[in-house]
C-alpha cells in the first residue's frame, strides 16, 4: 500500500509499504477514505514527539471502511463505515477504568504510538478495537465530514471542562478550525454571547461565517480593552485559548470574569517563553485555570452524532482536499493558514 511515512524530523516520504495483516482475532483492517490534517501533525514532523518513533505513519482524524475483521469482532463487520479518533485508553489503569483515558500515563494514540491514517490502509489493534474511539458513521454523513469527529470531540471535552452554562459569555482565542468549532459548540452549550479573538486577516475573514457575536482582531485593537468593553467591564465567564500563544494565555486571565473559567486548550510549542502571570487576578476573581487535552471515546461518539444530524456542518470546515501524493502541499496549506481543514483522500 501507499503511505506517507515520517522518516525523521522534517523528513516525510510517500512510498510503498506492506499492507498490514490482522495479527489477532480482535484486529480490524480499515481502508482509509479520509484523514484530516491537524496542527499537531505539523508539529510532530517539525519538532518530533516522544510518543512517535520514526519511521511512523501519522494522521489521527480518520474515517474509512472495514475490509477485514478478526473472528472476535462482533460490533463491526466488513463493509461498515467507521470513524476513528486519536486517544486510545489502555483500558487497565485507574484513569482509563474511570472514563478518563486521555489522562492515561501511557497515553496511546493513533498516529503516535499506533500507525495513523496517512495511508491507504490502517490496522486497528486489539487495544483500539476494545477501548478506543471507533464508531459507525451515521448513514447520511460523508467520510470527509466524519473524519472531523476527532477534533470536534476534543472541543466538546474542552467546553465540558469549562462548565459553560446557559447565558454565559464565552471567549475563544484562535480563529482556526478548532476555534470555529468551539464557537458552534458554545451555542449548543447555551452561551448567550460568543466572542472570537485572533490574528491573521485571512482566518478572521473566514471565521465570520461561524456565528460569533463579535470578532476581535488582536492586531488592530487592544484585545483586553476591547473584550472588557464588549462585556460591559465584566469579562467572560469561560475563556478558551485555541491557539499556541503565550500572549493569548496571559490575556485570557486578564479578561476572565469573577468566578471565570480559563482553559488553556491549545498547548505551547517547545521553547515558547514562560508566562508572566498576575496571580492576584486568579485570587481576587476566584478564577479557575486549567487545561484540556484530547478526548475520550464518548466525546468522539457525541461529535459524530452532531455531524450526522447536521447540527454542526462538517462541510463548512473543509476548505482543501488532497491525494496522498499531495500531502506535502496539504501540510504547507495548513502551515500557512490558507484555509480551514485540509483533508487527505488516499
Amino acid at each position: 500500500m501507499k503511505a506517507a511515512v515520517m522518516e525523521g524530523i522534517g523528513k516525510m516520504s510517500v512510498r510503498e509499504v506492506p499492507t498490514p495483516d490482522l495479527t489477532s482475532d480482535r484486529d480490524i483492517l480499515l481502508r482509509v477514505k479520509a484523514c484530516a490534517v491537524c496542527g499537531s501533525d505539523l508539529r510532530i514532523l517539525a519538532h518530533g514527539n516522544p510518543r512517535v518513533k520514526p519511521p511512523q505513519v501519522c494522521g489521527h482524524e480518520i474515517a474509512g471502511e472495514v475490509v477485514a475483521a478478526g473472528a472476535a469482532i462482533t460490533n463491526f463487520k466488513v463493509g461498515d463505515r467507521v470513524a476513528v479518533g486519536a486517544d486510545v485508553p489502555c483500558g487497565e489503569c485507574d484513569f482509563c477504568r474511570n472514563g478518563l483515558g486521555n489522562n492515561c500515563k501511557i497515553n496511546y494514540a493513533i498516529g503516535y504510538q499506533f500507525p495513523g491514517g496517512f495511508a491507504e490502509y490502517i490496522l486497528l489493534n486489539e487495544t483500539t478495537t476494545r477501548f478506543g474511539p471507533v464508531h459507525v458513521i451515521p448513514e447520511r454523513l460523508e467520510f470527509e465530514e466524519a473524519a472531523l469527529a476527532e477534533p470536534l470531540g476534543c472541543c466538546i471535552h474542552g467546553l465540558e471542562m469549562c462548565d459553560v452554562r446557559i447565558g454565559d459569555t464565552v471567549l475563544i482565542f484562535g480563529p482556526g478550525p478548532i476555534g470555529c468549532m468551539l464557537v458552534k459548540l458554545a451555542r449548543l452549550f447555551g452561551a448567550g454571547k460568543v466572542i472570537l479573538a485572533g490574528r491573521g486577516n485571512a482566518r478572521i475573514s473566514m471565521a465570520k461565517d461561524f456565528g460569533a457575536d463579535h470578532i476581535v482582531s488582536v492586531l488592530e485593537k487592544d484585545p483586553v480593552k476591547t473584550i472588557m468593553d464588549l462585556t460591559g467591564g465584566r469579562g467572560a465567564d469561560a475563556v478558551l485559548t485555541a491557539c499556541s500563544s503565550p500572549d493569548a494565555q496571559e490575556q485570557a486571565l486578564q479578561v476572565a470574569a469573577q468566578r471565570g473559567r480559563v482553559n488553556f486548550f491549545g498547548g505551547l510549542p517547545a521553547g515558547s517563553r514562560k508566562l508572566t502571570v498576575d496571580s492576584n487576578l486568579i485570587h481576587y476573581r476566584e478564577c479557575s485555570v486549567f487545561g484540556s487535552h484530547g478526548s475520550v471515546p464518548r466525546h468522539h461518539k457525541a461529535a459524530l452524532a452532531l455531524l450526522g444530524s447536521g447540527t454542526i456542518s462538517g462541510k463548512s470546515f473543509i476548505s482543501h482536499r488532497f491525494p496522498l501524493d499531495g500531502i506535502e502541499e496539504a501540510f504547507r496549506t495548513v502551515r500557512e493558514r490558507e484555509g480551514m481543514k485540509a483533508i487527505i483522500v488516499p
